[in-house]
């Protein structure tokens, strides 16, 4: 008997592709937007490290997601 850990649609995986995309533009943008603005260094940095930070979470938080265990379960 094969052992399934995730059975997910193509659907599911599309709009999960979908928004790793648009948080990606947002991340990028808000990136951008540190530079632009021409925030101090040590704030700049700390701005930074706290956008890396929420960007991994979110990409962990969507790959166990699709594992069936997401730490967040956002509603829908």
């Amino acid at each position: 008997m094969p052992l399934n850990l995730a059975v997910i649609s193509g659907q599911d995986f599309i709009q999960t592709i979908v928004w790793i995309v648009i948080v990606a533009l947002i991340f990028w943008l808000l990136n951008w937007l540190i530079a632009y603005c021409s925030v101090q260094e040590p704030f700049a940095k700390i701005l930074r490290v706290v956008l890396a930070v929420a960007a991994v979470l979110f990409v962990i938080n969507v790959l166990l997601g699709l594992g069936g265990h997401a730490p967040v379960v956002w509603s829908k």
